[in-house]
């Protein structure tokens, strides 16, 4: 098989495993009593099964396995390929122990480090671009702080019922969509088994009963999105296309914690400030407000993708557009209607 085939079968792989796996893991997570009881931070009214995250993270392993031993040839771009695997799944398993005893604060925060200094090194010697040592250490230092917060910022997004699923699969199609456009095999398939994996979850949260991804999805989602966008700039993809998919949830963690902190309230104390959780107060469906995200998500990521086919005069226009974008979405909760 040729690398792209390669790539597009990893995709079905996780998409299939991720839709059958969590008949075998939801009797797993039922006896250890993983359950989303509602608190403050919760829009949902009654306690739901969560850590069906797991089976995602089985699922994109696996395929991310096969991906990497089936398109090894021992260059560098399969070596990056199983840097983002490894990473997306030790963040996976971090926030399943979350899930599983939880965590103090300081634990959490010190082994979110260790995986995003770990993967950062990995993918600069892998394929960093030559810098001098105090430029490599500059961006190693941009990649620990990128990698370790948008896990963060995946977390506290992970609040409705298809809003993580929805943004699995755009990213994943976004990153695909770039190793596409530039032949970079191994990210055309980190961004199939990041989409399938994500999109296979969809049914078993939008279904009745339900079921949640926990902290070891959202920890996934996180972890694989930013790993992979880092490893996607190092090697040579626009920086627009690679963080396309990230500006919507970065503005509005980082909007919503500033407003908190001007108000004088604690930013880590459970909240439903965020945009999402505002338009879904205002009587839309978890799916209608999920939906926006997306919708919001998509925009930015296409603008991004734009910046392939551009000078840098057409790549700042479209970083102008798509913080008109992220302006728009912020702006949703006083544009929009109330429902009921």
């Amino acid at each position: 098989m040729t690398p792209f085939a390669i790539a597009l079968v990893a995709g079905v792989l996780a998409l299939v495993l991720s839709i059958l796996l969590p008949y075998l893991v939801r009797p797993l997570l039922v006896r250890l009593g993983i359950m989303d009881v509602p608190n403050e931070r919760s829009s949902h009214e009654r306690p739901v099964l969560r850590g069906l995250g797991l089976a995602v993270l089985i699922a994109m392993g696996a395929a991310g396995g096969f991906a990497v031993v089936a398109q090894h040839t021992g260059a560098g771009d399969t070596r990056l390929l199983l840097t983002v695997v490894v990473g997306s799944f030790a963040a996976g398993l971090l926030g399943f122990a979350e899930d599983l005893w939880g965590l103090s604060v300081g634990v959490r925060s010190v082994l979110l480090l260790v995986i995003a200094l770990t993967s950062a090194v990995a993918i600069l010697v892998l394929a960093g671009p030559g810098l001098p040592l105090w430029g490599a250490l500059l961006l190693a230092i941009y990649a620990v702080l990128f990698i370790s917060s948008y896990i963060n910022v995946a977390n506290f997004m992970d609040g409705l019922n298809g809003i993580s699923g929805f943004h699995g699969v755009i990213a994943g199609l976004t990153f695909a969509a770039a190793g596409w456009f530039l032949g970079l095999p191994w990210l055309l398939a980190a961004g199939l088994v990041l989409a399938a994996g994500f999109g296979g979850f969809l049914p078993w949260n939008l279904t009745k009963p339900g079921a949640f991804l926990g902290d070891v999805g959202s920890y996934l989602l996180g972890g694989a999105t930013a790993i992979t966008s880092f490893a996607a700039l190092v090697a040579g993809v626009p920086l627009l296309a690679t963080i396309g998919p990230m500006v919507i949830y970065f503005g509005d963690v980082a909007v919503t914690l500033v407003k908190r902190v001007r108000a004088g309230r604690r930013w880590d104390e459970p909240h439903k400030e965020h945009t999402y959780q505002r338009i879904q107060q205002l009587g839309y469906s978890h799916v209608q407000a999920s939906a926006m995200t997306a919708g919001a998500t998509l925009a930015t990521s296409l603008l991004g993708l734009g910046s392939v086919f551009t000078s840098t005069a057409g790549a700042i226009a479209l970083f102008g557009a798509g913080l008109a974008v992220l302006v728009l979405y912020l702006l949703l909760p006083r544009l929009l209607p109330r429902r009921g």
